[in-house]
């Protein structure tokens, strides 16, 4: 087969949709039931005291105890926020989304579906849980805590990130025939939309502070997992309520000299804001004297001045001023 029609196949695969399947209700079809169940002793009654009918009748027990018990498969119980999928010898037909008691075909298949509101942290690993031979539960399911993942960011920088992502099946359909497990989909494409993201920005912006960094536009940066996610399980039948950043550091090979170049730039950022201060205080100083008329000074004394009043006001430490008492 060719690549083309390799193509073609996949393209022409059926893509399942959720539709709601309209059940009878139960408590419609449970007297129906008991009574096939009350029927049997009339007909052990019957088989004795009409002997030329008793082969009927004898037919008739086995006939009302299998019609009952396959009748009684049909039942079903749907929780609030649960659902059933149904399926006839492969074949989709419909979903139970209402919770209540409800009569199906009885030769329907019924798989759950959980509706409720999911969450998980990346890098989080999940143990099924463990059955013995009597199918008694000896290990339930299990989830691990999340562990950051290690990833390069924009500038080359190796990060630790991990994200928290909020998420609800809303397609029961999709969830349960477009992937084979929808839980570990989501699991594994929320890992990979959060690395991927982690590569296309920065951890941090030192220049420009518009820029978007991982550190400093959390908001920005949440919104724009979250869409990354919601595209990629869009398939699956998942909708992302939420989707934020739990943890994010740099590796620990390079958190220290991160941490010095963090530090220079506060030093530099904190320098310059004086320097604009010491200046503008300086000018107002040389304004107030010339407008007040209060001193002449020459061009070499107010050199001597403005540096005077620079090294005070800019010195990260206490002047010792020195007083000139001669002419």
């Amino acid at each position: 087969m060719s690549s083309s029609d390799t193509q073609t196949t996949f393209q022409d695969s059926p893509h399942h949709r959720e539709f709601e399947y309209k059940a009878k209700p139960g408590w419609q079809m449970l007297p129906i039931v008991l009574g096939i169940l009350l029927m049997i002793p009339l007909w052990i009654l019957f088989a004795v005291t009409l002997p030329a009918l008793a082969p009927l009748f004898v037919a008739l027990i086995p006939l009302s105890i299998i019609s009952a018990i396959v009748a009684a498969c049909g039942f079903q119980a749907v929780p609030p926020n649960g659902s059933r999928v149904l399926l006839l010898f492969g074949e989709y037909k419909g979903t139970l989304r209402t919770s209540g008691f409800y009569w199906v075909n009885p030769f329907y298949s019924k798989r759950k579906v959980s509706l409720r509101v999911r969450n998980f942290e990346t890098g989080s690993s999940t143990s099924p849980e463990q059955k013995n031979k009597e199918g008694v539960v000896t290990k339930p399911k299990s989830r691990t805590a999340g562990k950051p993942s290690k990833v390069n960011d924009r500038d080359g920088n190796p990060v630790e990130i991990s994200a928290v992502v909020v998420w609800k099946v809303v397609d029961t359909a999709e969830a349960m025939f477009e992937v084979d497990d929808y839980e570990n989909y989501v699991e594994v494409q929320s890992e990979a939309a959060l690395r991927s993201l982690a590569t296309r920005y920065p951890y941090d912006s030192h220049e420009d502070e518009s820029e978007v960094s991982l550190r400093g536009s959390t908001d920005e940066i949440s919104d724009q997992l979250r869409h990354d996610i919601e595209a990629r399980l869009e398939k699956a039948g998942v909708h992302v309520l939420e989707a934020r950043i739990s943890h994010l550091a740099y590796a620990p090979e390079i958190a220290a000299a991160m941490l010095q170049r963090q530090q220079a730039g506060a030093v530099v950022a904190a320098r310059t804001r004086i320097v604009d201060g010491a200046v503008g205080m300086v000018e107002m100083a040389l304004d107030h004297l010339n407008r007040e008329d209060i001193v002449d000074l020459t061009d070499e004394q107010r050199a001597a001045l403005v540096s005077n009043l620079l090294v005070v006001l800019c010195g990260d430490r206490h002047t010792q001023p020195v007083i000139q008492t001669g002419a």
